[in-house]
């Protein structure tokens, strides 16, 4: 079992960024690879936070990997070969039976709904 684990920050400007926070304290940064298409992406940057406990993780997105598909990217401590998380790109239009989709359409419904009444409330009282 590894002493590591990852919270992810934010995803913006072609960035995913996470943390990395060791049990124990470490006199090096961990070990840390991102794997996309089965092979390592180039580019990945560890800048300490907390000494000895705390990274922060900058993995720069390939343009390749902005395309209709999900990408899938692995993040794993190579040196116990534990995964420590992934993040997914999900491009192109939802497929018909994704719930999240219906789920956004129903609140922009419900927001239509809900500002078609205030206006009529206003409008009758």
């Amino acid at each position: 079992m590894t002493d590591l684990t990852l919270a992810p920050i934010r995803f913006e400007n072609a960035r995913w960024e996470g943390r990395v926070s060791s049990r124990k304290k470490r006199s090096t940064p961990p070990a840390v690879q991102v794997m996309w298409q089965d092979a390592p992406l180039k580019g990945v940057a560890i800048e300490m936070v907390t000494p000895g406990l705390d990274w922060d993780l900058v993995v720069p997105i390939p343009s390749e990997a902005v395309c209709e598909s999900a990408e899938v990217f692995l993040i794993i401590n190579p040196e116990t070969n534990q995964t420590l998380g992934h993040f997914t790109l999900n491009g192109g239009p939802p497929p018909a039976d994704d719930l999240r989709a219906e789920v956004e359409l129903l609140r922009a419904e419900l927001d239509m709904l809900k500002r078609a009444f205030r206006r009529h409330c206003l409008e009758t009282s």
